[in-house]
């Protein structure tokens, strides 16, 4: 993906990613998973600074996430930062507004 959809030169892996990469090598069940990239959206490379298709660069791979449930392997590339995901009893269901008074209830 690196090289023949970004055009990068290459690939760094960055603490530990490359630790995980080999061992998704190893794991069987890996094989069935698709790929979903994490990087910027302003740029083919993981620097928004970088416009067009640049040549030169190589993408720094900073973690390597699986998600089996959902069949992926995500490579997370630059400085990007992650949602959180939301919790199993999010605080927007005990959120209300009183109809009666306008008030919202369950805030605080």
């Amino acid at each position: 993906i690196a090289k023949e959809v970004y055009g990068a030169s290459g690939v760094t892996y960055i603490d530990g990613a490359l630790e995980k990469a080999k061992a998704m090598e190893a794991d069987p069940d890996s094989k069935t998973l698709g790929t979903c990239m994490v990087k910027t959206h302003l740029s083919l490379s993981h620097d928004p600074n970088l416009k067009g298709r640049p040549t030169g660069w190589e993408l720094p791979i900073r973690d390597i996430l699986v998600y089996k449930g959902a069949g992926f392997i995500v490579p997370v590339a630059g400085a990007i930062k992650l949602m959180p995901g939301t919790a199993s009893n999010p605080a927007f269901r005990r959120i209300d507004v009183d109809v009666n008074t306008g008030k919202v209830q369950g805030l605080f």
